[in-house]
């Protein structure tokens, strides 16, 4: 039996994740998170076998989260359950230690696949995202701008174009309006952009939104 530990912030969501797995006689869900903080409580105090994490969600989350978690338990599988379909943000996943990286549309027909896979000690991921970890690792003379940022400074730079204010990027990474502030320059400054629209549009073109 494979014991999961559900941690996503919307409940209509946890709700069909249960709803998928009810039925499958080798996976059990057997606790929920609502939030980082509540993650990372649950982490530490809940046995189970493999924690499926939203990738977004209020307090600490993200690659940060996902660090978090493994320098505490490093045999801990992880498989990530996103919204974001491009590679970049499951690279980033899978470098910070996750072992699987799944978009929610995709839910449906792959979780329990993903589920097992994980569970077994074996990673999941796409061709696609295979593919930008092996091209990550090689010399790159005209790569992608936002590659060149930090994972602190890619999570600081998706709130920024989805409209949130220094202010309220502090708020939900608890980090301080000036610490914001440094990230947003040299967001700037590595992707040689003048302004938020620039960054916004950039975003756009490259499906970063």
């Amino acid at each position: 039996m494979t014991r999961i530990l559900i941690a996503d912030d919307h409940t209509i969501m946890r709700e069909g994740l249960k709803r998928i797995l009810d039925g499958i006689e080798d996976i059990q869900v057997v606790a929920e998170a609502v939030d980082g903080f509540d993650t990372l409580e649950k982490v530490r105090t809940t046995e189970f076998d493999v924690l499926l994490m939203d990738l977004s969600m209020p307090g600490r989350s993200g690659v940060d989260l996902i660090r978090q978690i493994k320098d505490e338990f490093p045999k801990l599988p992880i498989l990530i359950l996103t919204m974001h379909e491009e590679e970049q943000y499951a690279v980033r996943a899978i470098r910070a230690g996750a072992r699987g990286y799944l978009t929610k549309e995709s839910a449906g027909t792959q979780l329990v696949t993903a589920l097992r896979k994980v569970a077994s000690g074996r990673p999941y991921i796409s061709i696609e995202v295979a593919e930008q970890l092996a091209m990550s690792a090689m010399p790159a003379d005209d790569s992608q701008p936002h590659t060149s940022l930090s994972d602190r400074e890619f999570e600081v730079f998706t709130h920024l174009v989805k409209g949130k204010s220094i202010t309220e990027i502090g708020e939900l990474l608890h980090l301080s309006v000036k610490t914001v502030s440094t990230h947003k320059t040299r967001i700037m400054q590595k992707m040689n952009m003048s302004n938020l629209s620039d960054l916004v549009q950039y975003a756009v073109a490259h499906h970063l939104l």
